[in-house]
């Protein structure tokens, strides 16, 4: 009984990894631009430019952007451009109604996005947006004539396309070893125009982006794990004192 029980937990366990597995594969993120001051500021740029007019980040003020190295007066010139004060929260002037008629539902809050959008057996936020950013193609049945291959009919248009570039998607259909059905699998891009950016800057940049995004969603991040360090050598030389103390202590007894 329970032979076939633990049988059965595993056969589900291997069910719900190839399930994970299912659909395209995330790219890495590359982790280093969370330490680059300058790929940070870069992508809060790149955020206040072309996010910040529909997608609000409610969680997260203009001023906090010094964390980053940025000035009060670099934040108000470079970032602020609807005369509210770096002390106001990142919100957006459009009407989540009228959102929701425009693009059918309304945009995220993207203050916590890097945090929320973590697959297991996938990859992490920062992955997801990585790879999510890069994935736009052009589709002219859809109704913002873009399309996406991490998020299929996603509602939001390709607001970046100018600096990428526009492209299709190839696809083939292609027959299942083992099921026998016929499924429609991505080969590629082809180019359709060029975008003010090479592919390589176009992907650091959405990494100067992505990195901002990460930090947003815990900007206190930097900060916890410089004290925990210090707080793991305060316990280790602690317990080396402590394990010396109890050793004088009991030294005498048999």
């Amino acid at each position: 009984m329970l032979k076939k029980l633990i049988t059965t937990l595993l056969a589900a366990l291997a069910l719900a990894g190839a399930a994970h597995a299912e659909g395209p594969v995330w790219d890495r993120f590359p982790t280093e631009k969370m330490s680059d001051m300058v790929a940070l500021q870069r992508g809060a740029k790149l955020f206040t430019n072309y996010c910040l007019t529909c997608h609000a980040a409610s969680y997260m003020r203009y001023n906090k952007l010094e964390d980053i190295g940025l000035t009060q007066q670099q934040i108000k010139d470079n970032l602020v451009f609807t005369g509210v004060k770096t002390g106001e929260l990142m919100k957006v002037a459009m009407d989540p109604n009228d959102a929701k008629d425009w693009f059918g539902a309304a945009p995220p809050d993207l203050t916590l996005v890097a945090r929320s959008r973590a697959e297991h057996g996938k990859g992490s936020g920062a992955d997801y947006l990585y790879s999510y950013l890069r994935s736009f193609y052009r589709d002219d049945t859809k109704t913002t004539g873009w399309n996406n291959l991490i998020f299929p009919s996603v509602a939001m248009p390709n607001v970046l396309w100018q600096l990428q570039g526009q492209r299709r998607a190839v696809f083939e259909d292609e027959k299942n070893a083992e099921t026998g059905e016929i499924e429609h699998v991505f080969k590629g891009f082809e180019p359709i125009t060029q975008g003010t950016m090479t592919p390589a800057e176009f992907n650091d940049n959405i990494a100067d982006l992505v990195a901002y995004l990460k930090w947003m969603s815990e900007p206190a991040q930097g900060e916890r794990v410089r004290i925990g360090v210090w707080v793991l050598i305060f316990l280790a030389f602690f317990t080396v004192i402590a394990w010396r103390l109890n050793a004088a202590y009991w030294k005498d007894i048999k």
